[in-house]
């Protein structure tokens, strides 16, 4: 059965129940008016700072959607591309790309134009949906050769003049079911990879996987009708959406928020009463440095009714969840493992009643196979590092137009993930480190998220990343990138004070005090901070005998400067 089933069941028996809202904290309160007091296709963008459609008028929506390129002359098949911010219109338009047969590919909103460009044309798109931030990209891609992209649909309200107007548009078609065939076998989506690497792969996934994510999900979280998602990833990513997709499955309601400062993140947690939130590294410490700060009182909230918190799409530290639970004992605690490739999280959880387990990624999902093996393909001891590999339904069907590629990560049915991993005794499963991060240093290897779950514990530091520099003598040394707490002086012999209880080898051989970067999945952007640090000669002066720098001049460094 189709994802687009799901959808056409919640309008049948859920019709005037709220389906999606969205909270955009950046227009007034006091401009607060529903989506429901405007004709569905009229909304503006000024109708105020919270917006909400049932799933009767989702429904009806995505068969707008449906119909609209079906006029366009979209066959099943054709691929349409969504290059949009989070909004209650994004949900909508992917299901009406779905209904009319079409594969949907979902575009980073941090594109380039010629990222956008490229992906457009490695996926064949032949129609785009756009939003006004992405206006003078789009016209910069579409006066450049493009034959492949033959309809523009601007989702806004201002006129473009290379551009159709979603909104004018898609009024005047019929609110009909389209009468296309949908089989779990068809092509469904094409997402793209985090492009840490380079230009991005095109990752074709069948329907099925979209609905083994809505079953996954449901049975690691145990969503009901009543439960209230919120939603702050962006849409794009399967991460997000996945999950997401446990509360389509039983008609529970979703919250967007375009935010994420901590004190938006609380109040729309109190005010939509909501029950489930995933959220990112980054945002967890944020909301915690918040309250130990004093920024946040949290006897301002009601949050009585938040029962999971949830954190997926790069490793965890065990610190920061040990931090977590002494501010929120009552919450419920569940990490998940998953790739693009994988259609998103659940293919690896650890389960709410293995917070003992906190720093294992957990075991197999739900209808989720795991082996881990060496670098001939074998299975490794327990205890022992090699490649983690996945074998389920939402496996992908291949690296889109690179047979190539996708031979290298799909054999006999399993799919190599390029993450070092070990198994423990009791077969739960604890990420080492990506395989093209291993540092290797006079012939030791290395695993950097290792030294950064240790050095995070570390009360004075936000963030950390541990990158390879290239060395002279040892071939590889690690460095580390603190990111320190917001007026938090600390010094270089502090952190190496620190790191004595680290094994000699895995000591940081160089400390920067600086930002970590990170991509809109959360995830470390490495390839950028080799880019920037990769000096060797500057290294090769910095490290005598294996030892740090004295650095007598600038040892002493504050957040932020």
């Amino acid at each position: 059965m189709p994802i687009t089933e799901f959808l056409k069941r919640n309008a049948d028996t859920f019709g005037d129940d709220v389906a999606l809202v969205e909270i955009n904290p950046e227009l007034h309160p006091s401009r607060q008016r529903s989506w429901r007091d405007y004709d569905l296709v009229e909304t503006r963008p000024d109708c105020g700072y919270r917006k909400e459609i049932t799933w009767r008028q989702f429904e009806d929506r995505a068969c707008q959607v449906a119909q609209l390129l079906i006029q366009h002359g979209i066959q099943p098949g054709e691929k349409v591309a969504i290059l949009l911010m989070n909004g209650i219109e994004w949900l909508p338009i992917y299901f009406g790309i779905l209904k009319a047969g079409a594969v949907v590919v979902p575009l980073n909103y941090r594109y380039t134009a010629e990222e956008i460009r490229y992906c457009l044309d490695l996926a064949d798109v032949s129609l785009l949906f756009f939003g006004p931030e992405f206006i003078q990209r789009v016209e910069e891609v579409v006066h450049g050769r493009h034959p492949k992209l033959r309809h523009r649909l601007f989702v806004g309200q201002e006129p473009v003049p290379f551009a159709e107007s979603y909104y004018q548009t898609v009024r005047s078609m019929p609110i009909t079911e389209p009468e296309i065939p949908l089989d779990d076998e068809q092509d469904g989506a094409i997402y793209f990879s985090s492009g840490t690497t380079g230009f991005p792969k095109a990752i074709l996934h069948r329907h099925r996987s979209l609905v083994s994510a809505c079953i996954t999900e449901q049975k690691h979280h145990g969503q009901t009708k009543e439960d209230v998602f919120l939603c702050i990833p962006p849409l794009y990513h399967t991460g997000a959406k996945m999950h997401w997709f446990g509360s389509l499955l039983v008609g529970g309601r979703a919250v967007l928020l375009r935010g994420v400062s901590p004190r938006w993140i609380l109040e729309t947690v109190m005010e939509e009463q909501v029950t489930i939130v995933w959220l990112l590294v980054p945002w967890a410490q944020d909301i915690l440095d918040a309250i130990e700060s004093g920024e946040i009182d949290l006897r301002e909230f009601n949050l009585e009714r938040w029962r999971l918190m949830h954190i997926g799409a790069q490793p965890v530290p065990p610190s920061l969840i040990q931090r977590w639970k002494q501010v929120f004992p009552h919450h419920d605690y569940d990490t998940n493992y998953g790739l693009s490739e994988s259609i998103g999280p659940g293919s690896v959880h650890l389960g709410i009643e293995n917070i003992h387990k906190v720093g294992a990624i957990g075991k197999a999902g739900y209808h989720w196979q795991t082996r881990i093996v060496d670098e001939n393909g074998q299975p490794v001891q327990r205890g022992e590092i090699g490649e983690l590999c996945l074998k389920g339904p939402g496996v992908m069907r291949c690296y889109y137009k690179d047979p190539e590629a996708t031979a290298a990560v799909l054999k006999d049915g399993w799919l190599y993930t390029g993450d070092m991993a070990r198994e423990d005794a009791d077969g739960f499963i604890y990420l080492v480190d990506r395989k093209k991060d291993v540092i290797i240093m006079g012939g030791e290897n290395i695993y950097p998220v290792q030294i950064e779950d240790f050095l995070r514990a570390y009360p004075k530091i936000k963030d950390v990343a541990v990158i390879g520099l290239a060395h002279e003598r040892l071939g590889e040394i690690a460095a580390a990138i603190i990111e320190l707490k917001p007026g938090v002086t600390c010094t270089e012999e502090e952190i190496e004070l620190f790191c004595k209880e680290l094994p000699r080898y895995k000591r940081p051989r160089k400390i920067i005090f600086a930002d970590v970067p990170r991509n809109p999945t959360g995830k470390i952007e490495k390839p950028k901070l080799r880019q920037m640090y990769a000096g060797g000669s500057v290294v090769r002066k910095q490290v005598e005998d294996g030892r740090p720098p004295e650095e007598a001049s600038d040892r002493r460094r504050r957040a932020g400067s």
